[in-house]
């Protein structure tokens, strides 16, 4: 595929969003306040709220699907990653994404300076601009292109495994390969995404300066674009892998 398909896919997101925008953001609130509630659980709740993310990820997913056929999303829809049989492989899956966070953490760890945080926290915390050595910063840089690389390596996992019934490391070796595949793509589409809500956020700031109504609205924009990469993910599992069809989906061929 051409580079250019990534901004196709934000287009086609957007369409999906403005179809029903108010079904998908009470969609995406319910998985927050979920997920927050399962994360305040001591120890065991952030780990079971990652392993959770593949269920939450399928609900925008269906809902997407729901909007292209032309059917109304319900809060019911917010069910479908956590109906058996599906919610065990589903789980499978989320241990995938525990096993990379974990993994995430541990290069962060050894990474960076033990320092970081605390000094950024504290010369926050007082006032003025965090001293970050050019080193730190690289380090930093890196770690969050790594995050977002597994993060869409892993994309299509979730789907794959609720749509194309694959087992959850069948789904994670086709889901990497195929974003590998469309590296560029996807790099298209990241920057577009981030080069919109960099555009949108200082035409705000400009306008609104540092006024609390400018915090809600960047808060209100962040939303709408969490939003819009859910959508544009769905158009891409339907370019690459075939439209699904309601309840189980049409067998693609991936020997071609």
């Amino acid at each position: 595929m051409p580079a250019i398909t990534g901004w196709s896919w934000l287009k086609q997101g957007a369409g999906l969003f403005r179809r029903q925008p108010a079904a998908l953001t009470t969609l995406l609130f319910a998985n927050i306040l979920i997920s927050i509630g399962i994360s305040a659980v001591p120890l065991l709740g952030p780990m079971i709220a990652v392993v959770l993310i593949p269920s939450f990820s399928m609900a925008f997913m269906q809902a997407c699907l729901m909007i292209e056929n032309g059917q109304r999303v319900s809060p019911a829809v917010l069910l479908t990653g956590f109906r058996k049989p599906a919610v065990i492989a589903l789980c499978k899956v989320g241990l995938i994404y525990l096993g990379v966070s974990l993994l995430l953490a541990l290069v962060t760890r050894f990474t960076l300076d033990p320092n970081f945080w605390e000094q950024v926290a504290r010369q926050s915390r007082d006032g003025g601009q965090p001293q970050v050595t050019g080193s730190d910063l690289l380090a930093m840089f890196s770690i969050v292109v790594l995050n977002v690389a597994a993060l869409m390596a892993l994309c299509f996992a979730a789907p794959l495994t609720y749509w194309q019934k694959m087992t959850p490391f069948k789904a994670t070796f086709y889901s990497f390969f195929a974003v590998l595949r469309s590296a560029r793509v996807f790099i298209v589409l990241l920057m577009a995404w981030f080069a919109l809500f960099f555009a949108i956020t200082m035409v705000l700031t400009a306008l609104l300066g540092g006024s609390s109504v400018a915090r809600v609205l960047i808060m209100w924009l962040i939303f709408l674009f969490v939003l819009l990469l859910q959508c544009s993910m769905y158009a891409g599992y339907r370019e690459i892998f075939g439209k699904p069809q309601d309840g189980d989906a049409a067998k693609v061929d991936l020997t071609k």
